[in-house]
């Protein structure tokens, strides 16, 4: 008995924990009503191709997480991934190196993150204000990008970049599965275990505190905008891998998905709280929703409905939460 005591203590002593193990089991649910509607669900082939859609929503996730967690948002998400692809393959089909067309939108994508940093933290611009005006722009560089059309084919040239962000594998996984684990690993361990990640959680907890305790407060929103700026621009590379080609639209809607893939894993939408373990879980209940509602023949606006009123339940939640502690009881 005193070991189960200790256990749940130290359940309860890491912030955001409890929480990450409540929607793990609300995943296992899911899971089990899929299958049994349609079996097809567990396949080898569906679980496959299921994990491969978990992994871009897990990057924009750990990105919009890191921002949530300071207490602001990136509305720019979206446009950042538009932006990747479009600068990349527009770069490939001009016979430009892949990997030189890598490096560029990288470049690119995280300069927007830099300048949301500096809006927001510098210039004190309210961060839905900043991010929208960002989010207008990197759709507007999407589009002059290849002179306002889609591009062509990146060609057979760019095979070794589409093996290597989609269709290639490495011990029976694609590729797009390893690259999101490995970023989670070491986004997680920057966030959870060094100075910058501490300082992330101090200034969404109160940004007054954190000043008097000698945190650079608009160095560490830029770091947090970057890190979103930059996982946008490997997802938008993954969708360029994905279609061979760049894609005005690409990347729309997903800042949705990622503030949908933070608060269903238990990341707090006023900052200071929140697990990139449960952006894992909540990348994957997203998905597995998308997945098990098309095997269950639900229309799109269906699934839809169905997101949008999750996301919506998991702030109200938060919200209720945070400001209704409970109550200590008398002695």
């Amino acid at each position: 008995m005193s070991n189960k005591t200790g256990l749940a203590q130290k359940v309860r002593e890491v912030r955001g924990l409890g929480q990450v193990l409540t929607v793990t089991a609300g995943l296992i649910v899911l899971c089990i009503a899929f299958g049994i509607i349609n079996p097809t669900f567990f396949s080898s082939r569906n679980i496959s191709n299921l994990l491969r859609q978990i992994a871009p929503i897990l990057l924009i996730g750990i990105g919009q997480s890191y921002v949530l967690i300071t207490g602001n948002i990136d509305l720019s998400i979206g446009s950042v991934v538009g932006m990747a692809t479009m600068i990349s393959a527009t770069l490939m089909t001009k016979a430009v190196s892949p990997w030189i067309a890598v490096l560029v939108a990288i470049i690119c994508c995280v300069a927007i993150g830099f300048l949301n940093g500096i809006l927001v933290a510098g210039c004190k611009l309210p961060p839905f204000i900043a991010t929208l005006g960002t989010m207008t722009i990197g759709r507007g560089i999407a589009q002059i990008a290849n002179n306002n059309y889609n591009t062509n084919s990146i060609g057979e040239a760019a095979q070794g970049f589409r093996d290597f962000f989609y269709y290639g594998k490495t011990l029976g996984l694609y590729n797009t599965i390893w690259i999101a684990a490995v970023l989670w690993v070491i986004f997680n361990f920057l966030l959870s275990k060094t100075k910058s990640g501490r300082h992330i959680y101090a200034i969404g907890s109160n940004i007054e505190a954190a000043k008097l305790s000698g945190v650079n407060v608009t160095s560490t929103t830029i770091k947090a905008y970057v890190v979103a700026a930059f996982c946008s621009c490997v997802v938008g590379l993954i969708q360029c891998a994905t279609s061979g080609m760049g894609a005005m639209d690409a990347g729309t809607s997903y800042e949705m998905y990622a503030v949908a893939a933070s608060v269903i894993g238990g990341v707090s939408t006023l900052g200071g709280q929140g697990l990139l373990l449960g952006t894992v879980v909540g990348a994957a209940i997203w998905s597995v929703l998308q997945n098990g509602l098309q095997f269950a023949g639900a229309p799109v606006a269906i699934r839809n409905i169905v997101i949008g009123v999750i996301v919506i339940v998991s702030v109200l939640l938060d919200i209720i939460v945070r400001y209704n502690p409970p109550r200590k009881k008398k002695k």
